[in-house]
């Protein structure tokens, strides 16, 4: 596999105890408010998919510090991590469009992949990653887009459902993290080429 950083840096990674023990807080808080309120009700298959969903984003977020010692990269790869994330969270509990069985959701699934198969081709490194990361942006735009388009939402499709352009601007605004994210990876990779330039 080719690394993006040839930083003495590269590997280590000081912020795992903090990331991993987020996460194992994350997890735990849902059985913790399920012991004071009857608005939280999971079972043990919701807490096995939000333990395998946090378990890969932090070994990706390993991945990450193994690559590169860069910290506008590992900037970056968490900001795409955490988009990641919480669009694959927010489609499970209540959905982009609709509830969360509804079609148009699919949508952001294709998102996803797109963002996974450009990391892919770009073998990991920081230029490519920025127009993945960018491609991944405006494919989240198209899909509020459609969504408006289509006029999808719970407010026509269910009772009491939130209005279509407030879901397709929330859905819009999940663009602002994959272009964060571009910006990023392109700061890093400026940095590496500055650096090889000077070797």
């Amino acid at each position: 596999m080719t690394t993006t950083s040839t930083s003495p840096r590269r590997g280590r990674n000081r912020l795992r105890p903090f990331i991993w023990g987020a996460a194992a807080v994350l997890l735990l808080l849902p059985a913790l408010a399920m012991q004071f309120t009857g608005e939280v009700d999971w079972d043990g298959a919701d807490f096995v998919v939000m333990g395998l969903m946090l378990a890969t984003a932090c070994g990706l977020y390993e991945l990450a510090a193994w690559l590169s010692g860069n910290t506008a990269y590992r900037a970056a790869f968490g900001i795409a991590l955490v988009a990641g994330f919480l669009t694959v969270w927010v489609n499970l509990a209540v959905g982009m469009f609709g509830s969360e069985g509804h079609p148009l959701n699919l949508m952001f699934g294709g998102v996803l992949l797109l963002a996974a198969l450009g990391a892919l081709l770009a073998r990991f490194r920081a230029h490519g990653m920025a127009w993945a990361m960018g491609a991944t942006a405006v494919a989240q735009l198209l899909a509020a887009g459609v969504g408006l388009a289509v006029g999808v939402s719970v407010g026509t499709d269910e009772q009491g459902g939130p209005p279509l352009a407030r879901e397709a601007l929330l859905t819009a605004c999940f663009a602002l993290p994959w272009l964060a994210s571009a910006m990023l990876f392109r700061k890093a990779a400026d940095t590496e080429a500055a650096a090889d330039a000077m070797t």
